[in-house]
């Protein structure tokens, strides 16, 4: 039961944040009709692959293999960021409140919990990402409202938040390699280690919405910045 309400949580969650993205942002049809393709396709590859066993420990060697189709969205996207300008500037024209807003869905860090109390994740893995992203999502719940209807927010705040989040994310990352069985990088040794995240539904987690979520961190402070330079140049003229 657990599976099947952590499978259910983290696809609507996935196409929630994609459907945020795409559709605020101000590319044509066309253009939202592939990316909406896009992400479609890579859920079905990142599930068949998972699901055909091809990211057990071992099957890249001493690499765990979580990190293939993580590494390889992150490059999509900060590759699409890099070298197609249309992406870059539909990302920037989403609202602030809406890339804040999204990461509201980390409250299903909640998971992470649950799977440590059922003994099918570990420490400090789980209640590290669990409360991390529980934190992450309630203080994201208190400022998109805050942001949407044009209340004070000060920039500081966002940052900081904006800050926390991403070390969060980059922290469960980290813990999450060094508890993989079967591989060499392995230092927390204890418990079944994060073997779960290596099928369904737990790969949908390094496959398809952390990568998001970093890729989301990176363009909220790319637009903290160009938000920040133009009232610098505001206040010269």
């Amino acid at each position: 039961m657990l599976d099947i309400i952590a499978a259910i949580f983290a696809a609507a969650l996935y196409t929630t944040i994609v459907g945020v993205l795409v559709g605020l942002s101000p590319l044509s049809a066309v253009a939202r009709l592939a990316l909406f393709a896009a992400a479609a396709a890579w859920l079905g590859i990142v599930v068949t692959v998972a699901a055909l066993g091809w990211l057990a420990p071992g099957a890249l060697g001493p690499i765990p293999a979580t990190l293939l189709p993580f590494t390889m969205l992150l490059a999509l996207l900060f590759g699409g960021w890099s070298f197609v300008p249309e992406f870059r500037d539909a990302i920037l024209a989403v609202p602030l409140p809406a890339l804040v807003g999204v990461h509201a869905g980390r409250l299903g860090g909640i998971v992470f919990l649950l799977f440590y109390a059922d003994g099918r994740l570990s420490a400090p893995f789980a209640p590290a990402a669990g409360i991390g992203d529980i934190a992450t999502a309630a203080l994201a719940i208190a400022l998109a409202p805050m942001l949407a209807i044009g209340l004070g927010v000060r920039r500081i705040w966002l940052v900081a938040w904006n800050a926390f989040g991403a070390l969060d994310l980059v922290v469960a990352v980290s813990l999450g390699v060094l508890s993989m069985p079967g591989t060499p990088f392995r230092i927390f040794t204890e418990g079944p280690g994060t073997l779960v995240m290596t099928t369904v539904p737990g790969i949908l987690v390094p496959g398809m919405i952390v990568p998001i979520y970093l890729f989301v961190h990176f363009a909220i402070a790319a637009k903290l910045r160009t938000s920040a330079a133009k009232t610098s140049r505001l206040a010269v003229a």
